[in-house]
């Protein structure tokens, strides 16, 4: 007697649970094609059109108009970004280590609530509010330094909070062991905890980074627009930006104007993709180390 002959008939129990698991798989792959297929698409049309507009002037002229290059939004991008991280990150990291090493009580986990709910705020609101306190209220106009410190609010709770979670996954053992050889708080923490955990907060930093470079709306409110570069000042000096260009020039009708627009948008998606594997390379030491 054969083999498939000695096989016993599926149960009906058994063949309805194939065909709910062949339903699933199914939908699991339509929805897989269904977040793809647009991610593909603007990766592509993106990509596409804006290598096709690069140019030799682009990274050596000021967005004047679609006849203009992208050096001064280049150039604001970069400043605007890079006072935002140094505000946010010394404001973040501490949060994060007061709220994991110290912060066992109510305060804190008001604290955490507070910074949860920031992190839900759009970003329009916080610009609006930015504009109604330093633009109008303290009178600096548009400006780095108002366009900064609205950024560095805006990514202040993720910092906290993923150095608050990168920290408690050092294992309690490590600070117990340096307590015991007389350390002290803060040797415990910057030279211990802080490095064992160093991967999750770069890991924090990075992806605030991306953020801030991806913002627009609360630019708008606070660096206003100038076709010119940044001459220094903090205050009463507007500021160009990348994601402006994006924004003003696609709504354009001629094809000057688009293909300005897709360099720029180019040039963001390239810089939040170059972040992101960086995120996934911190991720991976960790894993491995």
């Amino acid at each position: 007697m054969s083999v498939s002959a000695l096989k016993m008939p599926r149960s009906a129990q058994e063949t309805r649970r194939l065909i709910i698991s062949a339903i699933g798989w199914v939908l699991c792959g339509a929805g897989l094609v269904l977040v793809l297929a647009p991610l593909v698409d603007i990766v592509v049309v993106v990509g596409w059109r804006g290598i096709a507009a690069f140019s030799p002037h682009l990274f050596t002229e000021n967005t004047t108009g679609a006849n203009g290059g992208l050096y001064n939004a280049i150039e604001g991008t970069l400043v605007i970004t890079l006072f935002a991280m140094l505000i946010a990150l010394p404001l973040g990291v501490g949060a994060g280590i007061h709220l994991s090493e110290y912060g066992k009580d109510k305060l804190a986990s008001a604290i955490r609530f507070m910074s949860d709910t920031l992190t839900g705020t759009p970003s329009i609101v916080l610009g609006y509010f930015s504009y109604i306190v330093m633009i109008i209220g303290f009178g600096w106009g548009f400006s780095l330094i108002a366009a900064s410190i609205t950024l560095a609010i805006m990514i202040v709770p993720y910092l906290a909070r993923i150095t608050e979670l990168s920290l408690q996954q050092v294992p309690n053992s490590m600070r117990e062991a340096a307590y015991a050889l007389g350390a002290k708080d803060s040797n415990v923490v910057f030279k211990v905890v802080l490095p064992a955990a160093s991967s999750g907060v770069l890991t924090g930093a990075l992806l605030a980074l991306a953020i801030s470079v991806g913002e627009t709306a609360p630019l708008i409110y606070t660096a206003g627009w100038s076709n010119y570069s940044w001459s220094g000042q903090f205050t009463h000096e507007p500021m160009a930006y990348l994601t402006y260009v994006i924004w003003t020039f696609i709504d354009q009708p001629d094809a000057k104007s688009h293909a300005l627009a897709f360099a720029a948008a180019f040039l963001v998606m390239l810089v939040v993709l170059v972040i992101n594997i960086g995120v996934r390379v911190a991720i991976r030491r960790k894993k491995f180390a």
